[in-house]
């Protein structure tokens, strides 16, 4: 049988989706910014078995009951597709970063496991049509379907042909980097799907944050094209910080930072006060990233390595699109 085995790489969100208008379909309340990472990846194989039921590995760690189910609803989609109900399939898939704790594994994941299907069952499908099934596995995995920096459009059809993702400028457009500080290995206290839902349900800071998201893609998009890193600095961090307003105050309350989080973030202001070009961001996790300019990635090292706390140090490149491995 034939096997296809993908590499794909994680996205970090600049400007954060944040709340579903539509669960299943995964179609979200607003657009948002990615960079798609180069250091860090997912590789994925898949090939048609020969079974009664499909076979699923993570290489690195044991697989849930739920998170299976996950990727069987996501292998239905493709087996709907293909009329080939009967197919199985064998999937082996592993990260070189932890897991499920705010690195956007399942965007890597299912972006490798969406683009692994597509060539192997030969779909012949584009960017734009494979990102919109991507997006029913993880709704952000729809942006690492490029590289570079990416935005997820959320659409205003209710069926979600027009939620896809567009590339804004490719990997080799400008050269910025993201430090991830890795404070926390583990998997999250709770998932994104279930503090997302939680908040757009009971946060009374929500709907302010929909009413501020336009802005900032507007000055994150530019920026971009401008290469004004400051202009991009500013406004990441800032929508950070508003989407975890929204998870503070939602009920019950969900609070992913821990006091390495805080610690950081603290550093970040402080080395801008020194004269370093730096800004955070965080997802749904503790982890914090940095933006930050190649010339000063030593500078910004010396003072992350005074903190406790830090496990490790990432330092990423913008990625690249996904690639087919022989």
């Amino acid at each position: 049988m034939e096997k296809i085995t993908i590499k794909a790489h994680p996205n970090i969100a600049l400007v954060k989706y944040w709340g579903k208008k539509d669960e299943q379909l995964k179609i979200p309340f607003n657009n948002s910014i990615s960079l798609t990472l180069d250091n860090i990846y997912t590789l994925t194989s898949v090939e048609i078995i020969e079974n009664s039921e499909d076979k699923i590995i993570f290489s690195n760690r044991d697989i849930t009951q739920k998170e299976k189910n996950r990727v069987i609803n996501f292998l239905d989609i493709f087996r709907k597709i293909t009329n080939k109900n009967n197919l199985k399939f064998s999937i082996i898939t592993e990260n070189n970063f932890p897991t499920a704790s705010g690195l956007a594994s399942s965007a890597s994941g299912f972006c490798a496991l969406g683009i692994a299907l597509n060539e192997l069952l030969k779909l012949k499908l584009d960017k734009k049509e494979i990102s919109k099934l991507i997006r029913l596995g993880s709704g952000s995995a729809c942006r690492s379907v490029y590289g570079g920096f990416v935005e997820w459009e959320k659409g205003v059809f209710t069926d979600g042909s027009d939620s896809y993702s567009i590339q804004i400028a490719d990997e080799n457009y400008w050269d910025v980097r993201m430090l991830i500080t890795i404070i926390d290995d583990k998997e999250k206290i709770k998932s994104s799907t279930n503090a997302m839902k939680e908040t757009v349900l009971t946060s009374p800071f929500y709907q302010s944050w929909l009413n501020t998201i336009e802005k900032d893609l507007n000055e994150v998009r530019s920026g971009i094209l401008e290469k004004d890193f400051e202009k991009v600095g500013k406004t990441i961090e800032h929508n950070c910080l508003k989407m975890h307003s929204t998870m503070f105050t939602s009920f019950p309350s969900t609070i992913f930072w821990q006091p390495e989080t805080i610690s950081i973030i603290k550093t970040v202001s402080l080395m801008r006060d020194d004269g370093l070009h730096c800004y955070f961001t965080i997802d749904a996790g503790a982890n914090v990233k940095i933006l930050c300019l190649p010339n000063e990635i030593q500078k910004i090292k010396l003072y992350l390595n005074q903190l406790s706390g830090i496990k490790n140090i990432i330092e990423c490149k913008i990625g690249k699109s996904p690639e087919v491995l022989l």
